[in-house]
């Protein structure tokens, strides 16, 4: 992704939606969108900070996802209610707030030790739309007072209300891939289970053991070797089955 210049002008309005297009019809990753919108924020508002939070489905909080300042630890454990602090407000009331100077004096206003954005004097937060519902929140953030002018909220705006919609695909198949895998690590943990209860009975039926016998001598087996227990089943299932083999070929 390239890198924006804090000093460049805002783009016009045509040119942004050349971009936006550009951005919507690309296969990026949940990630890379959210990056593209912040490098987007950054040229539109040429703000000191910019953070963009979704709303996660599951638990209906506001949680940051990206930010242009690093935020690596905190992504994805700062999290708002509906309602709470400016962001949560955004989020109730589908509306925009421009904060010109001294944004933490808002009554509204909610401060997170971990975000020094939360010190900066001006702040503008803007909706995530997608088929207009309210999918997440754009803050942007100047250190100085700042007046945000007509013309940078409308910009900004544009991007919640064009960006939304891939957001939501790209979170929406995010969402996909990780219930195949959870699907898919269930699917082995079964398959895992059933072999170590056929490995179990083997070894009950070759050292005339109980199953919690058994079961330990499998565990305790497992990490002698450093081998997992799925391993070791596999192996006892292989070599009963060629003992009988061979048993039958006498």
């Amino acid at each position: 992704m390239a890198t924006l210049s804090h000093m460049e002008p805002p783009p016009t309005l045509v040119g942004l939606l050349h971009r936006v297009s550009n951005i919507v019809s690309s296969e990026l990753s949940l990630d890379e969108m959210l990056g593209e919108i912040v490098g987007l924020t950054v040229q539109v508002t040429n703000c000191d900070a910019c953070l963009v939070y979704l709303i996660e489905r599951e638990t209906n909080e506001i949680v940051l996802r990206a930010s242009q300042v690093p935020h690596q630890t905190d992504l994805g454990n700062i999290r708002l209610k509906v309602g709470e602090g400016v962001t949560g407000w955004v989020v109730e009331h589908h509306s925009v707030v421009a904060l010109a100077s001294n944004a933490a004096a808002d009554s509204r206003f909610k401060r997170f030790q971990a975000l020094v954005e939360d010190t900066y004097e001006a702040f503008l937060s803007v909706p995530l739309l997608s088929g207009g519902e309210v999918i997440g929140v754009i803050n942007v953030h100047h250190r100085d007072s700042h007046a945000h002018t007509a013309d940078e909220i409308s910009l900004l705006t544009f991007v919640g209300e064009q960006m939304g919609g891939a957001i939501m695909k790209s979170y929406l198949a995010e969402e996909n891939a990780r219930l195949i895998e959870e699907t898919a690590e269930m699917r082995r943990q079964l398959e895992t289970r059933k072999l170590v209860e056929r490995a179990k009975g083997i070894l009950q039926q070759r050292h005339t053991l109980t199953e919690e016998e058994a079961y330990l001598r499998l565990r305790n087996e497992s990490r002698r070797l450093r081998r997992p227990m799925r391993e070791l089943a596999e192996a006892i299932i292989l070599s009963e089955d060629l003992s009988r083999k061979s048993e039958r070929v006498q």
